[in-house]
């Protein structure tokens, strides 16, 4: 809905590795986690096998082998994280700050497709209709 990007570095691309980096944004976002993340949807990859059973919250949508155009809104992404952490590079060599300043100028980024406002504008927006009042 906001084009949010959430970057995270996983201790492996396994299923536990994915399964550790669904935890880390459930204690990130604690009893709204559910209200933000509805769905998700994944390649085909052996990391994402056990996805069914660690995102309980909501649906998940494997996309069609060779077919990047099911999710041409996450390939749109990668190529702006690309900017930042080159394809291949070892993410244990990436430091934090270059993970958060990458996440940070994505989300920074104004988008034609949200009115020219920028995908943070429009996540603080929702999420301040789904936090309880002060």
């Amino acid at each position: 809905m906001t084009r949010r990007r959430h970057i995270l570095k996983i201790s492996g691309k396994t299923k536990e590795g994915v399964a550790e980096g669904l935890e880390a944004l459930r204690r990130q976002y604690g009893a709204l986690f559910p209200k933000v993340f509805k769905s998700i949807t994944s390649d085909n990859g052996s990391e994402f096998s056990g996805l069914n059973d660690a995102f309980r919250e909501g649906d998940v949508y494997f996309t069609h082998p060779y077919s990047s155009g099911e999710r041409g809104t996450n390939e749109k992404q990668n190529s702006l994280v690309r900017r930042f952490i080159p394809k291949g590079k070892d993410m244990a060599d990436v430091p934090d700050y270059v993970v958060q300043k990458a996440q940070d100028w994505i989300n920074g980024l104004p988008r034609r497709l949200l009115g020219y406002r920028t995908p943070a504008e429009l996540f603080h927006e929702q999420i301040s209709l789904l936090s309880p009042a002060a």
